[in-house]
């Protein structure tokens, strides 16, 4: 009878892959690109050679930042409206750019949560090797 905790080489810490992968960073050795182009995530670490090709982000990256734009965009107009009182069309101008703005910004460091989490976790394919 074999122990399921010795059939893995050793655990991952999950804080630490979270982090560097919010960093868009390697989940491994937290110093490799994660992003070989904007969103696209590389097939391996230049740095430590840990194949990362495994991922399967998806959508939830974008469901992510959909939750904290539209937060953050939701306070900023109770803010900017108590504060300032701007025509309707002042606020969504400078709204609508804040959030594209916003969106772009968060979505790399969100995929790289998607990801740090599953190679953490041995998901998709990420626990094969080691």
């Amino acid at each position: 009878m074999t122990d399921t905790s010795t059939s893995y080489a050793a655990e991952r810490p999950t804080k630490p892959a979270i982090m560097n992968g919010l960093r868009c960073r390697c989940p491994n050795c937290g110093q490799g690109k994660l992003f070989d182009r904007y969103l696209h995530v590389a097939d391996t670490c230049p740095n430590c050679g840990e194949e990362l090709f495994h991922h399967r982000a998806d959508d939830g990256p974008a469901y992510l930042v959909i939750l904290l734009v539209a937060h953050i965009i939701g306070f900023a107009i109770h803010f900017m409206w108590v504060a300032w009182r701007p025509d309707p069309w002042v606020m969504a101008t400078v709204l609508s750019l804040g959030a594209v703005a916003l969106s772009l910004a968060l979505l790399p460091p969100m995929k790289g949560l998607m990801v740090g989490i599953q190679w953490a976790r041995r998901m998709h394919g990420f626990g094969l090797n080691s």
